[in-house]
């Protein structure tokens, strides 16, 4: 009997293979780091449409490639937040299976805050390091410093060290070797977003930078020669007649070591209730966190050039108190030499330099 050609259906033998679907983390995955690799894939079929959305219906964004086997999210997630795949893909054996699942990411205990002190296309003296201060304390401190780079454009050695806390949170300088070479391109990013900082604490945002060191100006204060010596781009460019800390009195030596100006104010009021006085001074520019600023002081122009009579400072003429305040640019080195009491943690913020290069090396968490 021959056999029969009548219309019946094709073996399911015959038929391709069903797609199956991946997902990337796996569906139902809780604690989801936002910036993990979020994907789609298929083997054995084709994506037809793929949508990620939050709890409110909004769609991350996203993109196929070209064989549409693997769709992959464009953006970080958000924390907290839970996120549901929608969409359908197409197997070699002709049908659709759903694209579907969930997962949700980290909700942290805190979010913590970066801030960096060198703003997006500001110019800064030879001397500046970069500063990342955190709004609360971070305890994986090697997690954080491997997020974190600088870019040149000229080599330069440096590395990241942290201080102690300040201001309510921890701190992270990163200084060169040597001063900065004069017009490098600096880039610093902070890939902080994501992060986890330990105690259930995560970075809130990246944070970036790019800006430019300036022409090379060095500071010479030497407080013997009772001049204060300014070179430029290997230069002297000025020497003018200053007086220095009361040699006699240790609390108001002006600190030897490597200054870093860090603020200048047109008027600037200082008070001591130990020393009993309450003044305004005149283009004042910050040279630590002690209180030590080079500024005009007309009281003390008879002993500039002769004595050193101050409470620390450096002072100046008016006239040459302006001359050199129009000059200095945040990060600019002031060398103080020739007195027997060293600048140093005690002494504020910006000490990075008063630390051997091994020493500043030590501090780096890795």
């Amino acid at each position: 009997m021959a056999a029969s050609r009548g219309g019946g259906t094709t073996p399911a033998t015959l038929l391709g293979p069903a797609a199956v679907v991946g997902y990337q983390p796996t569906s139902g995955a809780a604690d989801v780091n936002p910036t993990a690799p979020v994907s789609v894939s298929v083997t054995d079929g084709t994506l037809d449409e793929v949508s990620l959305v939050n709890a409110a219906g909004a769609p991350v964004t996203g993109s196929l490639n070209a064989d549409k086997t693997k769709w992959t999210a464009g953006e970080p997630l958000g924390y907290g937040k839970t996120y549901t795949w929608k969409g359908a893909a197409t197997g070699s054996d002709g049908r659709q299976v759903p694209v579907e699942g969930s997962f949700s990411t980290v909700n942290p205990a805190k979010q913590v805050r970066g801030v960096l002190n060198i703003g997006d296309g500001k110019v800064v003296g030879i001397a500046a390091p970069i500063e990342i201060q955190f709004d609360s304390h971070v305890a994986d401190r090697k997690a954080v410093e491997r997020a974190l780079s600088v870019t040149t454009s000229v080599p330069v050695e440096g590395a990241w060290g942290w201080l102690p806390d300040e201001n309510g949170g921890s701190r992270v300088h990163w200084r060169p070797e040597e001063y900065w070479p004069a017009n490098t391109k600096v880039t610093v990013a902070a890939k902080l977003y994501g992060v986890a900082y330990g105690d259930g604490q995560y970075g809130a945002a990246d944070v970036t930078s790019t800006f430019t060191i300036g022409r090379a100006q060095i500071v010479k204060a030497d407080v013997k020669s009772f001049q204060m010596v300014v070179i430029r781009d290997g230069k002297q460019v000025a020497s003018y007649p200053a007086s220095y800390g009361l040699a006699s009195d240790p609390n108001r030596n002006t600190r030897s070591g490597i200054h870093v100006v860090s603020e200048k104010f047109t008027d600037k009021r200082m008070v001591s209730q130990q020393y009993g006085y309450d003044s305004v001074e005149k283009w004042a520019v910050r040279i630590s966190n002690n209180g030590e600023f080079i500024h005009a002081n007309p009281v003390t122009d008879a002993e500039q050039g002769s004595a050193n009579v101050t409470h620390g400072c450096v002072n100046l003429s008016i006239d040459n108190a302006k001359a050199y305040y129009d000059t200095a640019l945040y990060g600019d080195p002031v060398e103080v030499t020739g007195t027997p009491i060293r600048l140093s943690a005690r002494d504020g913020d910006i000490w990075d330099w008063t630390l051997s290069w091994q020493q500043w090396k030590g501090l780096s968490a890795l």
